[in-house]
């Protein structure tokens, strides 16, 4: 059957494309359209049929076009006013990416000719992926929410692109997550809430191609329902068939989402969806002297327009298709301020409020990067009892404690106890903060004790760009180095620091391969290095680190005393204190040891029902002695693996930069 129009037979209750008993029904939001055609196109990629869209309500134009399909290639068009200063861009030359697309044919890929302007009349569909119409998964996934008890943050190419037990045409992908070993390495580590870098299709930043670079990290989305074919080359059932896979193995998967900005970047970026279907709609703009600039609160040149119905129904609808059709159980939100800007952020704001409410997203586990780059976007706290948020002040406050800084022992006190000065109000509790060391956008932990400075010559930005406050050391020779001395020092500091993650309260999160060692040779900006630099390697990775990972983590979890989500009041309740902050003397610290600089060991001694654990944390490059509370103690779990800590006459000797846990021994 010819596909043909049905005349006024377009629906507008659900945007996108929609498969119907009589074909597809395509409906878009556009306030200052005049016209929008969708563009047909068969597997050669030539344009075979062109309709308008005759139904036009609410400011949505819906056709229902007879004889489509499942497979469907398609494509928008749209016409209307074009006055860039005015924030207009309508070009029914420019082939536009569906917003509601759920699989696209191809990768995005950079060219001067998507960002000419309209005079240049150039038609840009050979160079758009094509939209494919898809059918549903036929059951709706429910998300599971049980834990958080350990986040890891992956990025899918990276992780897989070395691994020994992934067949070749695999590597990168979802489907490589399904392979027994990796799910097994993951298991045996204790992850229970895999947190996957961006999956949605995304575009390169226009500077790379000219580097002969490509975008790694994947934080630059234009199709933000549609799985990067780079990552689910055969669909998204890919992804469907693993989030089953690991519910089944006791393991969430949420997704890493990017709701602030597009790859359409500023006025001169590429015209790919957005821009050419209504940018002041979906995009926030000001105006300066008559004319009207794109706002970029988040540095990437543009920022999404959350307080505006449409893009709240976007947002809302491409979450709830994850969830719903994906599996995923949860969201980690990039830059989540955005979703808030009023222009200030507003923790009230009803883009948060719609995401909180809803029936199925209240449902998921959400977790919030609490901040942008934009005017007063820095709200570590402010996202209320739903969202867990990332803790960057666990993070600076635990490096610079290990690095030696001066009047650093209450701040390790407040941050392993739970960051209670952040997070202790309105309900919640240490379990809302997300504690990390390190995470994609800075040092891997091994790169963390052996730089002091970034070394970002191969992003091709003349060693500028990424964090220059890394709060690192290089334990005495800058980069890789021979001298075993060193080696050792760094790999004790290492297993020092993810002690202190795991014998912390609130949720540790863990980023890929820091467990066995991993280097991306000081490269703390690694967005363009879909290499080696990025790639884990496995063959090389460290085993010993990885068994202390996995059995520091089951000693957590096995004692109450570190995981009972309350914060510490250190008062006596029913004749016992749930913790007492002692220092090496044995005795209970004082202001005065609070107020010394040069503290450097500090004790926790925890106590939750019959659990009962002290945590020694030493960071001098000396054994110490530490007096302990009365009765017998034994080492439940300690960081250092060349020395072991002595226990006798009511005292240990604490093992040079290290932390250690006892525990009272059983019968």
């Amino acid at each position: 059957m010819k596909p043909m129009l049905v005349p006024n037979g377009g629906s507008i209750d659900h945007l996108g494309a929609t498969l119907t008993e009589e074909g597809v029904n395509f409906a878009v939001y556009s306030e200052s359209a005049t016209n929008i055609w969708v563009s047909i196109y068969d597997e050669q990629d030539h344009e075979t049929d062109r309709f308008e869209l005759d139904v036009h309500k609410d400011h949505i134009r819906a056709g229902l076009i007879a004889g489509l399909g499942a497979g469907t290639r398609y494509g928008l068009r749209a016409d209307g006013p074009y006055d860039p200063d005015q924030g207009y861009f309508f070009d029914p030359m420019k082939l536009l990416v569906d917003p509601y697309a759920k699989r696209l044919d191809r990768v995005f890929v950079r060219s001067p000719r998507l960002r000419l302007d309209r005079s240049e009349a150039v038609d840009t569909a050979p160079l758009i992926p094509k939209a494919i119409v898809v059918t549903g998964s036929g059951e709706n996934a429910v998300p599971r929410k049980k834990g958080p008890g350990l986040f890891y943050e992956m990025n899918v190419r990276g992780y897989t692109m070395r691994h020994p037990s992934v067949q070749g045409p695999l590597r990168g992908t979802i489907a490589a997550l399904t392979t027994q070993r990796v799910i097994d390495h993951l298991k045996y580590i204790g992850v229970d809430t895999l947190q996957l870098m961006p999956t949605a299709a995304w575009i390169d930043e226009g500077h790379l191609p000219a580097l002969g670079l490509t975008n790694a990290w994947g934080y630059n989305p234009v199709a933000y329902s549609a799985v990067d074919p780079r990552l689910a080359p055969r669909g998204p059932h890919e992804l469907r068939n693993m989030t089953d896979l690991y519910r089944k193995n006791g393991i969430s998967v949420i997704l890493d989402v990017v709701y602030n900005h597009t790859g359409e970047s500023d006025a001169q970026g590429p015209m790919l969806s957005l821009m050419g279907l209504d940018a002041r709609t979906y995009y926030r703009f000001v105006e300066v002297d008559g004319k009207q600039h794109l706002v970029n609160d988040t540095g990437t040149g543009n920022t999404l327009r959350c307080d505006h119905p449409a893009t709240q129904r976007l947002v809302i609808d491409s979450l709830r298709y994850w969830v719903e059709e994906m599996g995923v159980s949860g969201f980690r939100f990039d830059l989540a301020t955005v979703l808030g800007r009023d222009p200030g952020f507003n923790p009230n704001a009803v883009m948060l409020q719609k995401i909180k409410a809803d029936p199925v997203l209240s449902k998921c586990i959400l977790v919030a990067e609490p901040w942008d780059p934009g005017p007063g976007g820095y709200a570590l706290g402010q996202f209320g009892k739903e969202f867990k948020e990332h803790n960057d002040t666990y993070r600076d406050e635990i490096r610079e404690f290990w690095r030696g800084e001066n009047g650093k022992i209450g701040a390790l006190a407040g941050k392993i106890a739970g960051s209670a000065e952040i997070f202790n109000f309105a309900g919640r509790k240490p379990s809302h903060g997300v504690n990390m060391l390190a995470v994609h956008d800075g040092f891997t932990l091994r790169d963390l004790v052996s730089y002091h400075d970034k070394h970002n010559e191969a992003n091709g930005e003349g060693n500028r760009d990424g964090h220059n406050h890394n709060a690192s050391w290089n334990c005495g020779a800058e980069g890789e180095t021979d001298d075993e001395a060193i080696q050792a020092a760094r790999k004790r500091d290492v297993r020092a620091l993810l002690a202190t993650l795991f014998l912390s309260r609130g949720v540790p999160l863990l980023q890929q391969g820091d467990e066995m060692f991993r280097t991306q040779q000081g490269n703390n900006n690694a967005y363009a290095q879909d290499n080696e630099i990025t790639w884990l390697d496995w063959e090389n990775g460290d085993g010993e680190l990885v068994d202390f990972v996995a059995a520091v983590h089951k000693f957590r979890k096995a004692h109450s005393a570190l995981t009972h989500d309350h914060f510490l009041t250190g008062q006596e309740k029913n004749g016992v204190r749930d913790v007492v902050w002692l220092h090496p003397d044995g005795r209970e610290m004082n202001e005065g040891d609070w107020g010394d600089s040069t503290a450097s060991v500090l004790g926790m001694h925890l106590r939750n029902k019959d659990d009962e654990v002290l945590v020694w944390f030493n960071r001098r490059a000396e054994p110490v002695v530490a007096r302990l509370p009365e009765g017998e103690w034994v080492v439940g779990v300690q960081s250092d693996n060349l020395a072991s800590v002595a226990i006798s006459e009511g005292t240990a000797t604490l093992t040079l930069r290290s932390v250690v846990a006892l525990v009272r021994p059983t019968a």
